[in-house]
């Protein structure tokens, strides 16, 4: 009997494996040629305009809009990635926004800005790697998407993150 709970243990823990880690990253873009839907990483870079301009751009805009309808009566793509949109640059992460501190709690940001980083740890993270399809940003693995995907730390490019 108790060779078959062991047995029930494993291939719960293999489950619950496959359901965490299985179904990162999702296929949220256009078909591709075998028929299913591409995840962000399969999308060539005209791909990415169209999905950007779709799906991020309307979302990220209701967001700020909501919190300074003032400062952000208008948002457009240089929101994040600045005067590069013009030259076709849409690397991320990228030192147009503003460089974190690399702590992994975000201590300083959260000393000088509460606000705006509770938003976006809240708010704008999780709706973004929801919409890109990708694993949220895990302080114990220190992978997923997250603040560092589009800040640069203070040195550069932090987590695994690159500018891609």
């Amino acid at each position: 009997m108790d060779h078959h709970k062991y047995i029930f243990f494993f291939l719960l823990a293999i489950l619950a494996a496959w359901v965490l880690a299985g179904c990162y990253p999702k296929r949220v873009g256009p078909e591709g040629p075998d028929g299913k839907r591409l995840t962000w990483v399969e999308m060539n870079l005209s791909q990415r305009k169209v999905f950007m301009g779709k799906e991020i751009l309307p979302r990220a805009a209701v967001l700020f809009k909501e919190w300074r309808p003032k400062r952000f009566a208008s948002v457009d793509c240089t929101l994040c990635h600045g005067s590069g949109v013009n030259t076709g640059n849409f690397h991320m992460p990228t030192s147009h926004l503003p460089r974190l501190s690399g702590e992994l709690l975000l201590g300083p940001e959260f000393e000088k800005h509460p606000k705006t980083t509770r938003l976006k740890l809240d708010r704008l993270v999780p709706m973004m790697a929801e919409t890109l399809g990708m694993k949220p940003f895990s302080i114990v693995t220190q992978t997923g998407f997250g603040c560092y995907s589009c800040h640069l730390g203070p040195s550069g490019p932090m987590f695994g993150n690159q500018v891609h």
